[in-house]
């Protein structure tokens, strides 16, 4: 059917006088040069046809009409239709025309949003039951706004049982039916008592609106029969049109189709379908384009479209088979055609395969597709055409040499197969470089942060300030020089640990029992600056590697032998424990001591009490690990210095238990002298255990 055009439409995008084209799911009428970047956005944005030299169904046409001179085109400019946007109006529509019309009705920029809510599926939900409402109406503007905004055409209404094609149905409105399947309703759906639209049309007498219905079920075969032949079923004797060719065998050297079109299961069997009819639209409206174009004017603006513009809700490989059909011939599409239309029928009247929702087992799988690269929308026509040469000169025996031999199946399945092997591999390496790149970038920043500690620890050794806040003279510094040996027991750290082992044992404990040392005038002062350094050890002994320890067993003994007597025999000692649980018991002690210095610096000496217990059970449980009689005098040493302080360090925490009245006052400066020095003690022979125990695991 043709159609007569109003002197007064004009183009919806530019506003060009007598548009040519309509953009049938946006309601609007547009002309030739808006119409190609249209049809470059797909058929998922845009589905145009030619007012008049295209065939339309008689109320597909009046459905567009209405919309059209209803002001549809407002629901696309929305926004920029506000008076204080006149300004933005213009300067939109003087920007390039692909790029207004790209963000007019693919980005949708335009459109009226919905108020922010925190459910998006409510929304939908609730914009649904309007559209569900409001077919039943004369307002096709009203229900493509709802549309525009996310409304689902195939929504089941919950309480009522319904679609909104059952309503439009009922109601008789059959431009709202024909809205709703362009939509994407199904004309075939079912109610709650399993009856279709058709059936409600039927039942309410509207006899015209149930033979529409049909015609929309079974619109794809249709399509692709007229295409073939120039007939429609009537739907009356049947439903397909089956054209004949002599050369039609029933198998195909398709661009994923490399068996029989009846051994494809159903989903990919509908998935060709839909890409073939896309493809038959595509190059009908070529051949209308060639037709009303005027050949003898260079228009830029105005282009064809080649192939079938790439679908971002469709896979790659999916993208890439839609665009190789336009390389087929027309005897090789129709043959696609043919087939296509025999199985369709094949599989209505129940003749399917024994399983058809799995494939057949061929060894092919689903994704396994013979592809070509996929063009860019944004690719050139000078592009597209030296790709499309450079394609058909190097595969040029891939769709006209007749039907695909086993032994070239296998190969090219082969051939899939290495370069998805490939892609894997290429995708590990990936990955393990960006591990690498984030192990370096780590291990840089910990370098960085470990130079700066050793500056301050050089400044520590002149007598100026050190990271503690203290000035400590040189030859007390607490800060022992690196060694280029401990470079690599460092580089285990945290960021900022302090330098390597001494001489004499582990950094943290032999660093811990120097700062925790009273000196000759201990006081409340140092209380700060030694929880402070206590808190920096601690971390150094939770992260030291004590195997480093032991790599230069004759430098390190003999500082030992000086400090705990050594090893009698040279013999390491099978009743010691296991280093780790010496460690592991060390760590607790440290926290706890952490613990009881905090409450000390923040004058909560209510916390000593049970702050010594803590550390008094700590202690037990570390020299529990230790035999009652140890063979080695420098155990024995060590052990009842640990217990002693641990016990003493509770008497002098009780002191600051609240006294009795008329009791004389606490001296907790002088208290808090003590707490530290029995402290001192306990890190001192903690730290002669460790060594010790590590020294003889050694041996």
């Amino acid at each position: 059917m043709s159609r007569k055009l109003h002197r007064t439409e004009v183009c919806a995008d530019c506003s060009a006088p007598d548009p040519g084209w309509a953009s049938i799911n946006r309601g609007v009428l547009i002309c030739d040069e808006c119409c190609s970047v249209h049809r470059s956005l797909g058929r998922h944005i845009s589905i145009v046809k030619h007012l008049r030299h295209s065939g339309w169904p008689p109320t597909l046409l009046q459905m567009v009409q209405t919309l059209a001179s209803n002001g549809a085109n407002s629901i696309w400019e929305h926004s920029l239709l506000d008076p204080a946007q006149v300004q933005s109006v213009h300067d939109f529509k003087s920007t390039a025309k692909s790029e207004f019309i790209r963000a007019k009705y693919q980005m949708l920029a335009f459109v009226h949003k919905l108020p922010c809510r925190d459910d998006d599926g409510v929304t939908t939900k609730d914009l649904s039951k309007q559209l569900h409402s409001s077919v039943r109406t004369g307002s096709l503007e009203t229900c493509l706004r709802l549309l525009s905004l996310g409304a689902q055409a195939n929504f089941f209404h919950p309480e009522k049982g319904t679609t909104p094609l059952h309503v439009a149905a009922k109601a008789g409105q059959i431009l709202q039916a024909e809205l709703l399947v362009v939509y994407g309703a199904d004309p075939g759906a079912l109610d709650i008592n399993r009856r279709t639209p058709m059936d409600y049309a039927r039942q309410a007498g509207h006899v015209e609106l149930a033979e529409r219905l049909v015609e929309c079920q079974y619109e794809l075969t249709d399509r692709l029969a007229f295409y073939l032949c120039g007939r429609r079923p009537d739907h009356k004797n049947g439903h397909y049109i089956i054209p004949q060719m002599t050369c039609s065998n029933g198998h195909l050297t398709f661009y994923w189709q490399l068996v029989s079109v009846s051994q494809l299961n159903n989903r990919l069997f509908e998935e060709l379908a839909m890409d073939v009819y896309d493809e038959v639209d595509r190059r009908e409206n070529d051949a209308v384009w060639l037709t009303t174009q005027n050949h003898s004017t260079l228009v830029t603006e105005r282009s064809a479209v080649p192939f079938l513009p790439v679908n971002p809700e469709y896979s790659a490989t999916r993208n890439q088979g839609r665009q190789k059909l336009a390389r087929f011939n027309a005897r090789e599409f129709a043959t696609l055609i043919i087939d296509i239309l025999s199985d369709a029928k094949r599989r209505q009247q129940g003749k399917g395969l024994s399983s058809p929702t799995d494939p057949l087992d061929l060894g092919i799988d689903d994704d396994e597709h013979d592809y070509d690269n996929v063009a860019s929308d944004e690719d050139t026509d000078s592009e597209l055409t030296t790709q499309n040469n450079n394609n058909t000169h190097m595969d040029s025996s891939d769709l006209s040499d007749g039907p695909i031999t086993l032994q070239e199946y296998l190969e090219v399945k082969k051939a899939l197969a290495s370069s998805e092997a490939k892609v894997q591999q290429l995708m590990k390496v990936n990955n393990n470089l960006s591990e690498e790149v984030r192990r370096l970038q780590k291990e840089v920043q910990q370098k960085v942060h470990r130079s700066i500690r050793q500056v301050r620890a050089e400044y520590a050794l002149k007598g100026q300030s050190d990271p503690t806040g203290l000035t400590v003279p040189p030859s007390a510094s607490p800060y022992p020089p690196l060694y280029r040996r401990d470079r690599q027991a460092i580089s285990m750290y945290e960021p900022g640990a302090a330098p390597g082992p001494t001489a004499h044992g582990p950094p943290a404990l032999d660093s811990l029992a120097a700062r925790l040392q009273p000196l000759n005038t201990p006081s409340v002062g140092m209380i700060k600056p030694t929880l402070r350094f206590l808190r920096y050890a601690s971390v150094n002994l939770n992260r030291v590697s004590f195997s480093s320890i032991g790599r230069s067993s004759e430098e390190e003994g003999r500082g030992e032998s000086e400090e705990g007597g050594g090893s009698e025999a040279g013999e390491p000692d099978p009743t010691l424990p296991c280093t780790e649980d010496v460690i592991l018991k060390t760590e607790q002690v440290t926290k706890n001591i952490q613990e009881l210095l905090r409450a000390a610096q923040e004058f909560k000496h209510d916390s000593f009490v049970p702050c010594s217990e803590k550390i008094y059970s700590a202690v037990t449980e570390m020299a529990s690990l230790f035999p009652k009689r140890p063979a080695l005098d420098a155990v024995h040493c060590s052990l009842r210095l640990l217990a002693s302080s641990a016990s003493r360090l509770q008497v002098e925490c009780r002191k600051a238990a609240p006294s009795e009245p008329g009791a004389p006052a606490v001296d907790y400066q002088l208290l808090t002298q003590q707490v530290i020095q029995c402290a001192y003690d306990i890190a001192k022979a903690a730290k002669q255990l460790v060594t010790i125990t590590t020294r003889e695991k050694k041996q």
